[in-house]
């Protein structure tokens, strides 16, 4: 019944056949699973970029310049699409901000807006870490804003930061070596192992 089944769709049938060999195949579904885990976090990741908008939805705090309001390894949740007229500026209730460095875009920073100086376009901010003492010495302008911190998860920073030094980055290579080895290469160093036992136990029960 199967053959005749199969018959006017031969093809078929067999790339069915071995899609379905292809599926119950132990490094196949392995690398599925990996895809899903992936796949998962980037559409969480994406998702959350575009919920708060802003490439920096999650940022971990690196300094102690806004203890004890923020400490370091405080994960900060961001709000970005924000211009500097809708940021609340004073000081110690002022919101907490998230910027490119003025004369360093490249560096990030978390301080509290302080003051609101300035008209329409022209309008800026001056920042202030909670635990300085004097103001900072730079503007703030739309340009340079990301957006205010509407969230915090303290010490959960701490694991991005840790992975940032070339120490946490030599631990996440050897444990990606390692993951490998031990999900791929074993398996098939035991597999080549069994093949030529196999081989000689069924050479073995011909003879007799």
């Amino acid at each position: 019944m199967t053959n005749k089944h199969c018959k006017p769709t031969k093809l078929r049938c067999q790339g069915m056949v071995k899609l379905k060999n292809l599926l119950e195949n132990e490094y196949v579904k392995s690398a599925i699973f990996l895809a899903i885990i992936l796949g998962s976090i980037g559409a969480f990741w994406f998702g959350l970029r575009s919920y708060l908008r802003t490439g920096y939805p999650l940022l971990a705090v690196a300094s102690e310049s806004m203890v004890p309001t923020l400490n370091v390894g405080d994960l900060i949740v961001v709000r970005g699409g924000l211009g500097v007229s809708e940021i609340v500026a004073a000081y110690d209730t002022g919101d907490i901000i998230v910027f490119h460095k003025p004369s360093d875009p490249r560096e990030l920073i978390v301080h509290r807006a302080v003051e609101k100086l300035g008209s329409g376009n022209n309008t800026y901010l001056r920042t202030k870490g909670d635990n300085n003492v004097p103001v900072d010495g730079w503007k703030i302008y739309d340009s340079h804003l990301i957006g205010k911190v509407v969230g915090t998860v303290p010490y959960v920073g701490h694991v991005p930061l840790f992975v940032h030094t070339p120490t946490g980055m030599t631990i996440i290579v050897v444990l990606i070596i390692a993951l490998i080895f031990l999900e791929f290469i074993i398996p098939i160093i035991q597999e080549k192992r069994i093949q030529p036992m196999q081989l000689e136990e069924e050479t073995e029960a011909l003879r007799q």
